[in-house]
């Protein structure tokens, strides 16, 4: 009786994730076939999208390391400092986590796009209307935008739950602020850099509504895919580009799954 309670329980997640996950995956794994199984290969063949593929990576790669970098800094500051109004400023920075896509690109126009900011003090300082909203430096600021604040969030809470005593004891020994760094921070620090930087990789590689009002004049990915299945029909080529989309983003996961359990295991 037990048993057939709890199949009855666990049925409709059953259905929910053959229709909802599995069909449509295994409607996708196989749709490029039928336009031939060169298909699959398009991104290594064709240099359009071998072209978008590497843009995307060199763009998620870097806004990787440098919101790491800043995010890991200002995290650390944040909770390693008390002053007044600190509540208020961390609130402030993670505000944009409430922020959709085409809101931080929209951001990004009103700040360096053709009618915006930075464009009207060109003009009147004389240098004509300056913007660079729609290319590679607009997609880079505003991912960047949208990635530092879940670090700050990370790394201010991973910052406090570090052990003080392992920081004291290497004071103590006489290390310096360097070797503390290397030998008592950044070992506590790596499950959050690890899981932090898979994150915000897979959401750089995926990100669709900044690069759908930012990606003029510089094609990533996910723009590619937009494009092939709505301007053209191409639904096969749409399924093998987002196919090699998926394979990058769940190889970031999967590494840092695999990296922050040898780290416990350990």
């Amino acid at each position: 009786m037990a048993t057939r309670s709890l199949r009855l329980c666990i049925a409709p997640a059953v259905i929910f994730f053959a229709v909802f996950w599995l069909l449509p995956v295994s409607i996708l794994v196989t749709l490029p076939a039928s336009k031939g199984w060169e298909t699959y290969f398009a991104v290594l063949t064709d240099s359009r999208y071998a072209m978008s593929l590497v843009n995307t990576l060199a763009l998620s790669l870097s806004i990787t390391l440098i919101t790491l970098l800043l995010g890991s800094a200002v995290g650390l500051f944040l909770a390693r400092h008390a002053f007044f109004g600190k509540s208020i400023l961390l609130s402030l920075l993670t505000l944009p986590l409430s922020f959709p896509g085409v809101i931080v690109g929209f951001f990004m126009i009103l700040m360096g796009g053709r009618q915006g900011l930075l464009a009207d003090l060109s003009e009147w300082s004389g240098l004509g209307r300056m913007s660079f909203a729609y290319g590679l430096s607009g997609l880079f600021l505003a991912y960047l935008y949208f990635s530092l604040p879940r670090a700050i969030a990370s790394y201010a809470a991973a910052a406090q739950a570090m052990d003080p005593a392992l920081e004291e004891a290497a004071r103590s020994m006489g290390a310096s602020r360097t070797r503390i760094l290397l030998d008592v921070w950044l070992p506590q620090l790596n499950h959050t850099t690890s899981a932090c930087a898979a994150i915000v990789f897979a959401t750089a590689m995926g990100a669709f509504g900044t690069a759908f009002t930012l990606a003029s004049k510089f094609e990533v990915l996910p723009i590619t895919i937009y494009s092939e299945f709505t301007n053209y029909a191409n639904f096969p080529l749409a399924a093998s580009l987002s196919m090699t989309l998926g394979l990058f983003t769940w190889l970031s996961l999967y590494i840092a799954r695999r990296r922050t359990g040898l780290m416990v295991g350990t």
